[in-house]
């Protein structure tokens, strides 16, 4: 997520809103943002009711034998201004899509 940070700029010429969300606590992303320097954009916590957010996204693990069992799928979406979902990607904790890959997506729009 200190990518998004890096390209805020760019982002803001799509006209476009950095959010991030997780089931962590509120106090959780307090404590990770400061651990890596703060960043400006928005973070959401869907720690109560947990993961309501996203499960609404399908992204909540609810499988109880499934690895990290009620935390969210590593996920981004772009949500255009009348709140329609134009793209999903779902990626292992490891990994993230470039930001080059959602600027073209942006672009697009």
């Amino acid at each position: 997520m200190p990518s998004y940070e890096d390209d805020l700029p760019r982002f803001e010429e799509f006209d476009t809103q950095v959010l991030g969300i997780s089931v962590d606590s509120v106090h959780s992303h307090d404590a990770w943002q400061k651990s890596i320097g703060g960043i400006s954009y928005p973070l959401c916590s869907d720690f109560y009711p947990h993961g309501e957010v996203s499960e609404k996204y399908g992204v909540l693990r609810k499988n109880k034998g499934e690895p990290a069992y009620g935390a969210s799928e590593r996920a981004l979406f772009i949500i255009d201004k009348e709140g329609i979902v134009q793209w999903i990607d779902v990626h292992p904790i490891d990994r993230q899509p470039d930001n080059e890959e959602l600027f073209d997506v942006l672009r697009k729009l």
